[in-house]
């Protein structure tokens, strides 16, 4: 995918999505600490949010970055300043009841907190389907129930809940999770 410009930033600035690139696992790392410090403050224990490191993550995209690419995944990237503000992960569908073929997955949707609010994530969802091939008709996506803002921001943007729900562990505790779904055929917001 090439880098496309959308008049929505972290400052009110034109926000630059792209590909990811191995060169931006360290700054992916960082926003994905960053932001689930911010975003699971309170629903997960503070322990485990403190003991996040965005060294040992980094290593983890790298590897992600590195790995042959998988027909219907893809990582992209927020930038302002040439700087990551946020990332989003989309793959086939990884649920038992989902048709791995038909159905995409949006694992990962996450923005600097500092930048919250002000059209990044939207710039993440809007790019998801440049990676899909077009056999894809659905997105799925799994949210913490407990997670009110993350459910209002997919709502906000046309996801609907499709009434399935399944357990997380992190953290050392349990944590409930319900799926939402939105029709490709419908431009994402």
């Amino acid at each position: 995918m090439s880098g496309s410009s959308v008049a929505a930033g972290c400052h009110d600035e034109t926000v630059e999505i792209r590909r990811a690139q191995r060169g931006d696992a360290a700054g992916i790392a960082v926003v994905h600490v960053e932001s689930w410090r911010t975003g699971y403050r309170g629903l997960i224990p503070q322990e485990h949010l403190d003991g996040l490191d965005p060294e040992q993550r980094r290593g983890r995209w790298e590897e992600m970055l590195d790995a042959p690419p998988v027909q219907g995944s893809g990582i992209v990237v927020a930038l302002e300043d040439g700087h990551i503000i946020g990332f989003a992960q989309v793959c086939p569908a990884r649920d038992d009841d989902a048709d791995s073929a038909a159905i995409a997955e949006l694992t990962a949707v996450y923005v600097r907190p500092d930048c919250w609010g002000k059209g990044a994530g939207r710039a993440l969802l809007v790019a998801v389907p440049e990676h899909l091939p077009a056999n894809f008709s659905e997105v799925t996506l799994w949210v913490l129930a407990a997670n009110s803002r993350a459910r209002r921001f997919y709502e906000a943007g046309g996801w609907q809940a499709d009434g399935s729900a399944k357990l997380y562990e992190t953290g050392g505790v349990s944590l409930a999770a319900i799926r939402y779904r939105r029709p490709l055929s419908d431009p994402l917001s």
